[in-house]
């Protein structure tokens, strides 16, 4: 195939946006309202939008927003923003794509795309398009990521960053370069509310970093380096002074099991009367039979002393089909707006 053909061709899949939902737009609680009357996932995810209700009208709750999978770039991105917008999370612990390769991405100026065909993945490949189930992304776009990641890593001083301080940096260059205001991390930045992605070199990120560190280290000189003992410290730190917390779970992974520890780390570091995570809603589809860690219930967490079992509730959707409900619903119902904002980035500055 032609050089021209190529990019018919590309033009041809890349062709239409995923348009991410407006939680604004609609109202839910009718709906959720409906629901809490019915049995099965309906009346469980009634429950979970009632418990991060509760969450948003209790005073004393700094609110977690746990991220894994590929919701973002599915178009759940602009409900995420709109929840750091208007005050409705404190903190967020999310994976590196999430935050990278899906956020800072479409933060950019870069888009998702809706795969309306999907043909041989090989074509895919030689058609530099990455896809994500049906969902497409431009792979030249996405090394541009990697670069300006690789830019801004040349631009700070050499020594160790906590993922949640690198993340910031990110946010200050989308806040002066970026070209959509719905983007998590520069709202996340703007709100001081402290982004951590445990695994954060797991993503687009890491390319950049990666050769950031080559690079300086042909020149002979210092590089800057992730402390991810930093992260789990920071973020310890945060629960300590928080005291009553809550979480709001989508999928599972290293985020969920990263946010629950903060309790025991808690307890190691010499505080024996932290409080579990007094409220937790999980969203997943990962199936509790195989025994593994991202699929364990939040009822098992609390064996371990993280999660309080009277105000937890699995759900067991797929995340895109129902946060949308879940959000809209706790938009309207308002409670945010009377919210004291915390700022938890500030603890940091």
């Amino acid at each position: 195939m032609n050089t021209l053909a190529n990019d018919t061709r590309k033009a041809e899949l890349l062709s239409t946006t995923v348009e991410h939902v407006d939680i604004r737009s609609f109202d839910a609680r009718p709906i959720i309202d409906a629901m809490g009357k019915m049995s099965f996932t309906s009346r469980d995810l009634a429950r979970a939008t009632g418990i991060y209700n509760q969450m948003l009208e209790d005073k004393d709750c700094t609110i977690f927003l746990v991220i894994a999978g590929s919701t973002s770039a599915g178009g759940c991105m602009d409900l995420y923003a709109e929840l750091v917008r208007s005050n409705m999370v404190d903190g967020i612990v999310a994976t590196g794509a999430s935050i990278v390769d899906m956020d800072f991405f479409e933060g950019l100026g870069h888009k998702h795309y809706q795969a309306l065909e999907i043909p041989d993945d090989n074509t895919l490949r030689s058609l530099y398009i990455d896809r994500i189930y049906d969902t497409y992304i431009d792979e030249e776009q996405l090394q541009d990521c990697d670069h300006t990641i690789g830019k801004i890593a040349d631009s700070l001083e050499p020594r160790p960053y906590s993922s949640r301080a690198f993340i910031r940096e990110m946010g200050r260059y989308l806040a002066e370069h970026g070209k959509k205001e719905n983007s998590l991390v520069k709202l996340a930045y703007e709100h001081d509310v402290p982004i951590f992605c445990p695994a954060f070199v797991d993503s687009s990120a890491g390319f950049g970093l990666v050769k950031h560190q080559v690079d300086r280290m042909k020149e002979g000189k210092p590089y800057m380096v992730l402390d991810a003992i930093a992260d789990f410290r920071e973020l310890t730190d945060i629960k300590i002074k928080a005291g009553t917390t809550g979480l709001l779970m989508i999928g599972g992974g290293v985020p969920k099991n990263f946010i629950q520890d903060t309790v025991v780390c808690a307890e190691i570091l010499g505080h024996d009367d932290v409080e579990m995570h007094k409220y937790a809603v999980q969203i997943t589809v990962a199936d509790v039979r195989d025994g593994a860690c991202s699929s364990s219930t939040l009822k098992e967490a609390a064996s371990w002393g993280k999660v309080d079992t009277a105000l937890e509730q699995m759900v067991f959707a797929e995340a895109g089909s129902v946060m949308p409900l879940l959000a809209s619903d706790a938009y309207h119902r308002g409670a945010w707006k009377t919210r004291p904002k915390r700022g938890w980035a500030k603890l940091f500055a």
